[in-house]
């Protein structure tokens, strides 16, 4: 047997006897492993959680409440400097307004998704969150902020992590997501939001929260300029915070849209996107529920599924991930008959009538 053969069979074995993968073996597998290689594999992972044809889905919305912010990451389109023309933010009634709307197309999840606005106060966050719970109760759930905008406010207030979660809990608030991670890597970070936070920085930030009580996610953005080592190091930071927190439930990847940013690049081919999920799957051997993307890979990313995803969602807005190129579709019956085609029954995660078993 040549030697790579040997090698991708030695990790085969490894994972049927349930062993850890390591960095090296990742690296060996994006090298030397054909597609259907990693989509056995990844498959192997996913079969230890779920029978082959469960998944599911929600139908949510992303709300971008504000385009200012300071950070200025160069891959980001969405973003306008504070007193420059286009800058907004949004009153409670429009976001009220998009949570009915969102209700109206069946949907029961609403993710809070802005920039480092210096002229919002906390108190903003917290009276929009309070009267949004108040308000609907448990018809919605909401991802109030990514951890990177969690991060600035508290920084802002001058508050500890561990406050501000605390002053975000008495505000209603049960998630506080992943968001702003992109790759967790120092050097990917100095290239290109060099005013955001360390990863140092951003996993302390989410052990606070998740020592508060309150609940996360992790995610990753992939095609930028990152190596194939920067892509590991960020699977093995969050496999490694996962072994000391159990919190977090779910990991979403998603690509990197290049369109009107200051970055710019070619977007990765869907073949790269999936390759990468398998082998995400094989390795975060301790995160159950691995999210393909809709939002940014539209119906190819349900061939996700069948390489080691198990969930996804409908989304009907992000203005983020739209000014950079990506479009929506609600056609959801399409999608969906899309996913029984590739011999998937999906089934609806309702989160209002479980908030605590969503991811």
């Amino acid at each position: 047997m040549p030697p790579t053969a040997s090698a991708i069979a030695d990790i085969r074995r490894k994972l049927e006897s349930r062993q850890r993968i390591t960095p090296g073996d990742a690296l060996l597998l994006w090298r030397e492993a054909s597609d259907e290689e990693l989509r056995h594999l990844a498959g192997m992972v996913r079969a230890r959680y779920y029978a082959p044809s469960a998944c599911t889905y929600m139908v949510m919305r992303i709300i971008n409440y504000t385009n200012v912010c300071v950070a200025q990451c160069d891959y980001c389109a969405f973003y306008k400097l504070p007193g420059q023309s286009g800058g907004y933010v949004l009153t409670q009634d429009q976001v009220f307004a998009k949570i009915d709307e969102l209700i109206a197309l069946g949907g029961d999840l609403v993710a809070f998704n802005g920039g480092f606005n210096p002229h919002l106060p906390l108190d903003y966050y917290c009276d929009l969150f309070a009267t949004i719970r108040e308000r609907y109760g448990e018809r919605i759930e909401f991802y109030a902020l990514t951890i990177a905008e969690f991060m600035y406010l508290a920084d802002h207030a001058r508050l500890t992590y561990a406050a501000a979660a605390e002053r975000f809990k008495a505000a209603g608030v049960r998630w506080i997501t992943g968001g702003g991670s992109e790759i967790l890597t120092e050097d990917f970070r100095r290239r290109h939001s060099k005013f955001k936070y360390t990863v140092a920085e951003y996993f302390e930030a989410q052990r606070a929260i998740v020592n508060s009580g309150l609940r996360t996610t992790a995610t990753m953005v992939v095609g930028f300029d990152e190596s194939i080592e920067e892509r590991i190091e960020h699977l093995e930071r969050t496999r490694q915070f996962q072994d000391e927190t159990n919190g977090l439930a779910s990991f979403l990847c998603w690509t990197y849209k290049p369109y009107f940013t200051q970055l710019g690049g070619i977007e990765i081919s869907t073949s790269e996107y999936l390759r990468h999920l398998a082998l995400s799957r094989i390795f975060l051997d301790n995160i159950p529920r691995i999210r393909t993307s809709v939002l940014t890979q539209n119906e190819r990313a349900l061939k996700g599924l069948l390489y080691g995803a198990d969930d996804f969602d409908l989304p009907v807005e992000d203005e983020v991930t739209q000014k950079a190129g990506a479009t929506i579709s609600l056609q959801f019956d399409q999608l969906l008959n899309a996913v029984r085609n590739l011999g998937f029954e999906p089934t609806y995660r309702h989160v209002a009538s479980g908030w605590n078993q969503l991811a």
